[in-house]
């Protein structure tokens, strides 16, 4: 980029660098805001006595253009997305389109089915802290707002909610697949401290962010009854032929009763078992995906990218 062309403060810079990233994943553009102001602001730091123009002319040679970080940032970005998705094994034959058998038992190699069904029994634990905390503050910074310890009080209890947003994200991005921000919300800095304090209450991510740590709750009791029950009957199907081999009866106890299984149908338990195993799998893969996009809808994507 011409000399001429560059931004001669640090929010034009950011401003262009939004729109030079336009259309790509809202998490990236998060990311490069918040690294690219960061860098920014310590230069002009380091440097008293230089403007932002003379900083910003000064390190495009090193950190780069808008339009430069942009690139990177894209490029990077491709790297990303291929660690995040699943390998595969190296190919030395053409590829061969899978049979639906192959498919339906081919779950079972997939390393992210097992970080979903991880995430749906995890998702019980930290429905409950969500809510709890969620709860909490909003019913502490209610009560407090009258009072001059309030104020503080309710800053930094929404300032939490964007830590833990970051801290929900690093493990939908992990255990799901779904690139979430490893940075902080972007704001500029050098805006006054009230307006600053302003928009961390009229974003609508603020509100969405609660929102989801509200649902976390039921939908935690739901991935959790989902696993756990889903986990026990198929594997207490594909046990009960091996036991009946040592001699435990072959019955079920409902109700304080028991049902005698006949022994002809022990083999088609055991089969049912193996089915119901692994499209437990399957389901925990989809929800999963699902849950990966709810997370990427109410945590990170705002007017602020639309």
């Amino acid at each position: 980029m011409n000399a001429s062309r560059l931004p001669t403060t640090i929010p034009d810079y950011l401003e262009q660098l939004r729109r030079e990233l336009a259309g790509a994943d809202p998490a990236l553009i998060q990311d490069a805001l918040y690294d690219a102001e960061e860098y920014l602001r310590s230069e002009l730091t380091e440097n008293p006595g230089k403007s932002e123009a003379e900083v910003i002319a000064a390190v495009a040679g090193s950190y780069g253009a808008p339009d430069e970080v942009a690139d990177i940032y894209r490029d990077t970005e491709v790297t990303v997305q291929t660690a995040l998705r699943t390998p595969t094994p190296p190919r030395s034959k053409p590829r061969v389109e899978r049979s639906p058998m192959a498919r339906f038992f081919g779950v079972a190699a997939d390393p992210r089915t097992y970080a979903s069904l991880f995430y749906m029994l995890l998702a019980l634990a930290t429905g409950i802290f969500y809510f709890t905390w969620v709860v909490t503050g909003l019913s502490l910074s209610a009560g407090l707002a009258v009072l001059i310890i309030g104020v503080p009080f309710v800053i930094l209890y929404f300032g939490s909610v964007r830590v833990l947003s970051l801290v929900e994200g690093r493990l939908v991005e992990v255990m799901l697949g779904e690139r979430m921000p490893r940075r902080p919300l972007y704001s500029e800095r050098g805006r006054p401290l009230l307006e600053r304090i302003k928009e961390l209450f009229t974003d609508p991510r603020t509100w969405a962010t609660q929102l989801y740590f509200l649902l976390m709750l039921p939908l935690g009791i739901v991935y959790f009854t989902i696993a756990v029950t889903l986990l026990a009957l198929s594997v207490s199907f594909i046990a009960a032929p091996v036991l009946v081999l040592f001699g435990v009866p072959a019955a079920i106890s409902l109700d304080g009763g028991y049902v005698d299984w006949n022994y002809w149908s022990l083999p088609l338990l055991f089969v049912g078992g193996v089915l119901l195993l692994f499209g437990t799998l399957h389901l925990a893969r989809g929800i999963g995906r699902l849950h990966g996009q709810l997370a990427k809808h109410m945590l990170v994507k705002s007017a602020q990218y639309d």
